[in-house]
């Protein structure tokens, strides 16, 4: 009888993952990639509908993910030494939920095998996104969706 070997996000932290296993956590949602807003009294972020210029409206992929720091001075590398600070990331996120100890969901590529569940479940923005490019900064508000945390 063959033993079982778990899968590297239930038996490793996030420090331990390499180069490639870290990258796969990433389930495509685009979430990461949208406008958020903060509120200036008790510091809530909201997520928007507006989306990075670089990132897909469809597919919720970065267009030049290689060179996107370069393009998008703030977009933020997440690293597992922030780990404590993923609260801003959606509560579905592969990367809060390894750091948080908690089960990636069954629509998850690395659980169902599936990339496309992200968007048949509907839990990317994929197809309901605007670019960033086409709203202006002062009118993003008129664009929440929800709230981090």
């Amino acid at each position: 009888m063959a033993a079982s070997v778990e899968p590297f996000w239930i038996h490793k932290t996030l420090d331990q993952l390499d180069a490639r296993e870290w990258e796969s956590l990433c389930d495509g949602c685009g979430l990461c990639c949208l406008q958020k807003l903060e509120d200036e009294d008790d510091h809530s972020v909201y997520y928007t509908r507006i989306a990075c210029k670089l990132l897909d409206l469809n597919s919720c992929q970065c267009r030049d993910y290689a060179h996107r720091r370069s393009q998008v001075p703030d977009c933020i590398q997440l690293t597992a030494a922030q780990a404590d600070q993923f609260k801003w990331l959606p509560p579905t996120c592969g990367y809060r939920l390894v750091a948080e100890r908690k089960p990636l969901p069954a629509w998850h590529h690395l659980v169902c095998g599936d990339r496309e569940q992200v968007h048949k479940q509907r839990v990317s923005q994929a197809g309901r996104m605007l670019s960033e490019t086409a709203v202006a900064e002062d009118d993003w508000e008129d664009y929440l969706i929800f709230r981090a945390g």
